[in-house]
């Protein structure tokens, strides 16, 4: 950091990523602003700077202060860290210690040690709080040392799994001759092997990655499974709509043997409503007549089924949210993106997966792409041939969105 970008943050003032410090801040105050952002989006610690943002300075020696840092690092923080610390002058003779914390940090959730405990610190705002249960869980998932979707769902039993669904699974998908009996031992165990089971307190659950796939009533278990596809007046969201649906179920279609569709799954359906609340404009073409829709179908598609398969899904009481607008369409995907992935990687084509067992068995059905690169192989091309636009993608705090234009 120069004396010009230190300015600019100066005059800026705290900030979700910047926190101003006294240099002779506490070492258990200093070490859990630099754990909240360790945990949230990165940033900057300014020592020598009051909250008002007017610079006091730093009052031991460069060498002095960066001895002190490193060893709070190691001894205040969990796991260790070695912060990035340089001294810079916004003015003459006046020096402020700048703490450069990464936006990806790979071990999350950074502890703080309080008196005999560590402590998890997040960042809301220009305040740093101790993390609820659900927010640990997210930076545990994030650094992909929980995995929610192999969570028992309460309430629950091998029975709340479609049935139907998961022999058309085995037979027509996976190939298999023969499948044990429902409710035999031999049925549990093979749903535990696929972790759409799992065992607690000596009761076998569905998981939740069971009950968004096969769940007979999802809804009731998971509240958070499904999509909310509401089509607007207008271009802003407004208590006008023309359409407002909540699609909730089984991720995966019911098929006959010969690969008809009987049910369909959550994915059908959103289609189908983007099908309903939108146009088809007929086209003359080389005196053909042809017809083109507002959006590419494997467009929408593509990012529904993304939405539905990466979303995080331990943010409890908000769906996916699918929004029809006169300009243009949105997917609102829950979460932060997980952990080292950007929006230019998701261009690139990077592969990641939050819930490994949806992703694995929609791939199974054909809604994934097995590169894992469906944003930069089926989404951008299928956009620039449509209407010569490229997708939005806008990542924001808790959420994800995909943008197409009509």
């Amino acid at each position: 950091m120069n004396r010009t970008d230190l300015l600019e943050v100066l005059a800026g003032g705290e900030s979700s990523r910047v926190e101003f410090k006294r240099d002779d801040v506490q070492p258990g105050r200093l070490a859990a602003e630099i754990a909240a952002l360790l945990n949230h989006e990165g940033g900057f610690v300014l020592l020598g700077v009051e909250d008002d943002g007017n610079v006091s300075g730093m009052t031991r020696s460069a060498k002095q202060a960066e001895e002190w840092l490193m060893q709070l690092a190691r001894d205040h923080l969990q796991p260790p860290v070695v912060p990035t610390w340089e001294i810079v002058e916004p003015e003459d003779g006046v020096a402020v210690g700048v703490v450069t914390v990464p936006a990806t940090a790979p071990d999350k959730p950074y502890k703080v040690k309080q008196g005999s405990h560590w402590v998890t610190k997040v960042r809301v705002g220009t305040t740093t709080r101790d993390a609820t249960r659900e927010e640990e869980q997210r930076l545990y998932q994030q650094s992909g040392g929980l995995r929610y979707g192999l969570k028992p769902v309460p309430g629950t039993s091998v029975a709340d799994l479609d049935e139907r669904r998961l022999r058309d699974y085995f037979a027509r998908i996976r190939l298999d001759k023969d499948t044990p009996s429902a409710g035999s031992n031999s049925w549990r165990r093979l749903l535990r092997n696929l972790e759409l089971a799992t065992e607690a307190d000596a009761e076998t659950y569905a998981t939740v990655d069971g009950m968004l796939l096969f769940g007979s009533n999802t809804g009731r278990f998971l509240p958070q499974c499904g999509i909310r596809a509401v089509c607007f007046v207008g271009s802003e969201p407004d208590y006008a709509t023309r359409a407002d649906e909540s699609i909730k179920g089984a991720l995966v279609p019911l098929c006959s043997g010969d690969g008809s569709l009987i049910e369909t799954g959550v994915v059908e359906r959103a289609l189908d409503f983007v099908r309903r609340n939108t146009d088809v404009t007929a086209l003359l073409q080389d005196g053909r007549r042809s017809e083109q829709r507002d959006y590419p179908e494997r467009a929408v598609r593509e990012i529904v089924v993304n939405a539905l398969v990466h979303r995080d899904y331990s943010i409890l009481g908000t769906d996916v949210l699918l929004s029809i607008f006169d300009d243009r369409l949105e997917v609102q995907s829950p979460g932060n993106l997980p952990n080292t992935v950007d929006v230019e990687g998701i261009r690139a084509g990077v592969r990641y997966a939050r819930n490994q067992v949806v992703m694995s068995i929609m791939r199974d059905y054909g809604y994934v792409e097995g590169l894992g690169m469906g944003i930069r192989r089926q989404v951008i091309p299928a956009m620039s041939a449509h209407n010569g636009t490229e997708p939005e993608l806008v990542e924001e705090e808790h959420r994800f969105t995909v943008r197409l234009w009509k």
